[in-house]
């Protein structure tokens, strides 16, 4: 047989062929910091609700922190140094106001810290559910323009920097910020001189910091992509173990993923350098700080300029406002690493979906479903067509089969029918209607997809063909409900639709029956049994129109009898296209379609074709002296 393998899938299309306009998943988006900050808050509103009432708390949980500072300066001047002598009365008071304000600022603190808290975890899970979202309505194309960890860290660990910075950094720049104006009021009233000492101290700090943070941007970007392309490698090689070790290439596998890790690490590693150097420089600053304080305070002191309080609250209130500056650099070093995170999962988001629904799409109603292409071309982006104005009309209630040479393009038609991709030119219609203009819900309730290897989820064989169900059995849910896998109508339609495919004593032989477990990806399964649960998940989709790309090639000679029993029934009324690698499924077909170089090259039943004396007789002659 010559036709047993189709053409490659589109993770097989050279990187050159891909480009960034719609087509590309950006490794990061190229907006700047506070640009990238505001699109965030726009993608997840919920951070910011109830700011206000949050600042107005951080603001009284800031002043509190200049209680003790006070309470310090009126201790010494008035209490121990007053002019009659040590005042222990008024020594007790100033502490007891002094703590009840602590207590307040502490409460007022808790609160902030609370309302960020959950405002960032109703933010970062709207990111979350718009990033996943968004990744599934991207086209299979768009979607393999990156490994499968990669794309999933955008959606956990890059999400997960953000999240850190938000519950954290967030809280502490914001109370740190507020801290240090505070800070600095109360300084200007007790110094205007100490006052500029010590910000004219800072400003070298603040001009190292500002400089140091392009370093630092590029650095944790660095990072993110590190981790994401080894996640990639790891979770690739994981899914591929079976192969590794078949092939006896453990060791080049080590190798991949040991590099991986390493660049991780020396990605990782020089950006920790560029922040340990930044907080150092902030630390060095501050005790020098401390220093001219010190000096400058005394000798103000001296002149008379100060009394004693009033220094030792100066120096109190400098350590308010280097404390908050040293930590101000970490926190905008964490700023950096999340913003890092944040553009890589904006650049998902704002990757355009190539095969998107309109605003105005139509809804079909059900019924036999009358299949028409006109004039379609496809070609991937920057490269050639791979299919070239292919006309066809396919009638209600047909068995199609497509066939062809590997390459030809017969999945490309498989997935314009489906709409998992849209032609580049002509329509693909629906009864009519262009698919382009039918509502997504309206189409995947019409038109299933069973591909050559069916996916299954990590549940049981039940779980997995209730997948099928549009509306849950003996349910008056909405079509979009979640399926109730586990009730006794979901259970009783699933068993009925085995025993009508004639899969009912398969089920009986295995381990639990309906209940076995099938694994991850269905490992547990073999690859013919993970399609007879496809096949079944279908089944129970009923849909107008099945696209079978050759479901049937994964199963043995005998369950292929069964299943093409069952989907005789299953299709009536209906119609199918098969993309057929095996002639006995043309030979099964109302008509034939023949793909050869991107064209339709022959249109008919299997018995006129056969004796037509073109490529699918010459096909069909070579299949049948191999069958011999």
């Amino acid at each position: 047989m010559t036709t047993v393998t189709d053409e490659p899938d589109v993770t097989d299309v050279p990187e050159d062929l891909l480009d960034a306009d719609g087509a590309r998943i950006e490794s990061t988006s190229k907006l700047g910091v506070f640009a990238t900050l505001r699109r965030g808050i726009q993608i997840s509103p919920e951070i910011t609700r109830g700011i206000w009432l949050t600042l107005g708390l951080a603001s009284l949980a800031a002043a509190g922190r200049v209680v003790v500072p006070l309470a310090v300066q009126q201790t010494i001047d008035v209490g121990i140094l007053a002019d009659a002598g040590p005042d222990a009365g008024r020594v007790a008071l100033l502490a007891v106001l002094a703590a009840g304000a602590l207590v307040l600022a502490g409460l007022c603190a808790a609160l902030v810290n609370v309302r960020l808290f959950r405002a960032a975890e109703a933010g970062l899970a709207t990111l979350r559910v718009k990033a996943f979202r968004h990744v599934h309505d991207l086209s299979t194309l768009t979607q393999n323009t990156e490994r499968r960890g990669a794309l999933v860290s955008r959606v956990t660990s890059d999400v997960d920097t953000v999240s850190l910075f938000v519950q954290w950094g967030g809280i502490m720049l914001l109370v740190s910020a507020l801290q240090i104006v505070v800070a600095t009021g109360l300084m200007l009233v007790y110094s205007p001189i100490l006052t500029a000492v010590v910000w004219v101290s800072f400003i070298p700090m603040f001009l190292v910091i500002r400089y140091g943070q392009k370093y630092v941007n590029r650095a944790y970007t660095l990072v993110r992509e590190r981790v994401g392309a080894m996640l990639g490698a790891v979770s690739e090689s994981v899914v591929g173990a079976e192969t590794v070790r078949a092939y006896g290439v453990s060791e080049r596998t080590g190798r991949r993923i040991g590099g991986a890790v390493e660049a991780t690490r020396s990605a990782q590693a020089r950006s920790q350098v560029l922040v340990a150097a930044t907080f150092s420089s902030g630390v060095l600053i501050a005790n020098l700080v401390l220093a001219v304080v010190v000096v400058v305070g005394t000798l103000l002191g001296v002149g008379g300029g100060l009394t004693a309080g009033q220094l030792v609250a100066f120096l109190f209130l400098v350590q308010l406002f280097t404390g908050p500056v040293q930590m101000a650099t970490e926190i905008l070093n964490e700023l950096q690493n999340a913003v890092a995170g944040w553009r890589r999962v904006i650049a998902i988001i704002d990757t355009p979906v190539q095969v998107a629904e309109k605003p105005d799409a139509v809804t079909q109603e059900r019924g036999p479903a009358h299949v028409t292409l006109r004039d379609v071309r496809f070609s991937y982006p920057n490269g050639p067509e791979v299919l070239h104005g292919v006309t066809l009309d396919l009638p209600p209630r047909t068995k199609v089969a497509v066939v062809g040479q590997t390459g030809s393009g017969k999945t490309t038609i498989a997935k314009l029918v489906t709409r998992l991709m849209d032609p580049t030119a002509g329509a693909v219609e629906l009864d009519g209607v262009d698919l382009r203009d039918l509502a997504f819900a309206s189409l995947r309730k019409r038109v299933v997809l069973v591909p050559q290897e069916g996916f299954l989820f990590d549940g049981t064989v039940l779980d997995n063909a209730a997948y099928g169900l549009r509306v849950p059995a003996g349910s008056t849910a909405e079509p979009e409900a979640e399926p109730a896998e586990t009730s006794p109508e979901t259970r009783a339609a699933v068993e009925r639709a085995f025993v009508e495919l004639g899969l009912s004593d398969w089920v009986a032989d295995l381990p639990d029956g309906l209940d076995t477990e099938v694994g991850q990806r269905g490992e547990s399964l073999s690859a013919g049994e993970r399609q007879l649960v496809a096949i079944a998940r279908a089944y129970l989709a009923q849909p107008d129109l099945l696209v079978l790309d050759e479901a049937t090639s994964a199963v043995d000679p005998a369950t292929e009898v069964r299943i093409a029993r069952a989907l005789d029934s299953l299709t009536a009324g209906r119609s199918t296209i098969t993309i057929a690698h095996r002639l006995s499924t043309a030979e099964a077909s109302d008509l034939v379609v023949v793909v050869d170089q991107g064209h339709v090259a022959e249109v008919g039943p299997h018995d006129d074709l056969a004796v037509a004396g073109g490529i699918y007789a010459r096909m069909h002659a070579s299949w049948v002296a191999q069958t011999r």
